[in-house]
């Protein structure tokens, strides 16, 4: 148990299984299937899998662990909250009951509840917490010798960026394989469009353009019972301190795209803007509804992002890509990916859930003894939008340089985490006026 205390059991939380897969917050929503083991048995091949943040998103990522690895089984899990955990155990028994193998010894609750975890005997952990507490548990991670899948973005500051690069290499040395949850990595479509425009297919690319527009998202209503701390943990994504803001937290995967069609070459400065014109009260707590922003490249590209966080307004997510001898775009709404040059190139191939293949190719690293190590893409990919909201936020053009050296951190060291801390949250951004350097 916690050397904190626990927390009153709060209102049900929504998992979202169904019968056609899982919804996840800032990702696609795609179809997915789990289909149940009936026959499983541990033996010398068996990987053992611990949890670490029992929301929907960390309830999806097991559960496609499991169906990824017949010889998979998940033995711990971790989290703040008692009933978000029970309910993502509830739930997987559901999905995949001969491959959980969780009993209550191994429920741990608290904030020091990951610690637990990494001091089992798992040898693959899944970091699917709120994206402020990425940094340390991918460290601790690390230094224990866990395999690591760790959901997006990994840090919400550029200190939590360097932390990760740090742990990145560590993990390198060590011969641990690290897999992102940046999963259009993964989808077969997009990786072989983006592997088209890297080879030169539309020539030197001159521009991206990211568009994400959608309406509004989940809430949990105040308790008496809550301190302040539990509902700003129940409320995580509305507080930057916690999410990065809603461009770190579900943009980064539109910048992740920008990145990959650049190469994974980062840019040298940004300008932009950004606020909040319908998500103004104060239960959104201190984050924006919407972002323009415009990153510039060493050979003259730009690379351009707009989103918005709007109820009520049209919606669109799509990247386009520009190059000297064509262009291509990726829409995810319509799925379509394509380039037009001097011919027409649509993607008719095979398809796959992203969302698995992610985890296969992590427990084929494994057992192959050929790590994968995307630490280093991760953390750019999260500077990438971490630099989107500091000039949005502060109104100023920022060097990427500047901006990775800084040491501004936005929330409290992982050890000063308690119930009753209460943490001051800044006001809403005013650009022109706030510092973020």
């Amino acid at each position: 148990m916690s050397k904190f205390s626990i927390p009153p059991k709060a209102n049900e939380r929504r998992i979202f299984l169904k019968s056609t897969g899982t919804a996840l917050l800032g990702s696609a929503v795609l179809p997915m299937s789990f289909s149940i083991n009936s026959s499983f048995a541990s033996n010398d091949k068996t990987l053992k899998v611990g949890l670490i943040g029992c929301g929907g998103r960390g309830t999806g990522a097991a559960a496609q662990a499991l169906k990824a690895d017949a010889d998979s089984i998940l033995t711990c899990m971790a989290d703040i909250f008692p009933d978000y955990l029970e309910e993502s155990y509830d739930s997987l028994m559901q999905v995949n009951p001969k491959q959980v193998k969780v009993d209550n010894a191994h429920k741990f609750i608290g904030f020091d509840a990951y610690q637990k975890v990494l001091e089992s005997d798992v040898d693959v952990v899944i970091l699917t917490t709120p994206p402020a507490f990425r940094p340390g548990h991918f460290k601790e991670a690390i230094a224990k010798g866990k395999h690591v899948f760790c959901e997006k973005p990994v840090a919400v500051d550029a200190p939590g960026v360097r932390s990760v690069l740090e742990t990145a290499k560590m993990a390198k040395e060590k011969g641990l394989s690290v897999v992102s949850g940046f999963t259009f990595r993964y989808d077969f479509p997009k990786r072989a469009l983006f592997e088209k425009i890297n080879n030169g297919e539309i020539g030197e690319v001159m521009s991206v353009l990211t568009v994400r527009n959608g309406g509004g998202l989940w809430y949990k209503e105040r308790q008496s019972q809550w301190t302040e701390m539990e509902y700003q943990l129940r409320n995580w994504y509305y507080y930057d301190w916690l999410s990065g803001d809603y461009i770190v937290e579900m943009m980064v995967h539109s910048l992740d795209m920008m990145s990959w069609a650049f190469g994974d070459k980062m840019p040298i400065r940004a300008t932009g803007s950004g606020g909040r014109q319908s998500r103004t009260e104060e239960k959104w707590g201190n984050i924006y509804d919407h972002f323009a922003i415009e990153y510039e490249y060493e050979n003259g590209a730009k690379g351009i992002h707009f989103s918005r966080q709007q109820q009520g307004c049209s919606n669109v997510n799509k990247a386009e890509v520009f190059g000297r001898n064509g262009n291509a775009i990726v829409d995810i709404g319509r799925q379509v990916h394509s380039i037009q040059n001097n011919s027409k190139w649509d993607y008719n191939g095979e398809k796959n859930n992203p969302y698995e293949t992610q985890h296969e190719e992590l427990f084929a690293a494994i057992r192959s003894g050929k790590p994968i190590n995307e630490g280093e893409l991760m953390a750019n990919s999260t500077m990438l939008a971490v630099l989107g909201r500091m000039v949005g936020y502060s109104g100023q053009t920022i060097n990427w340089e500047d901006a990775l050296k800084s040491n501004m951190t936005l929330g409290p060291k992982l050890e000063d985490y308690r119930w009753d801390l209460n943490w001051e949250v800044p006001p809403v951004a005013v650009p022109g006026r706030t510092k973020v350097l």
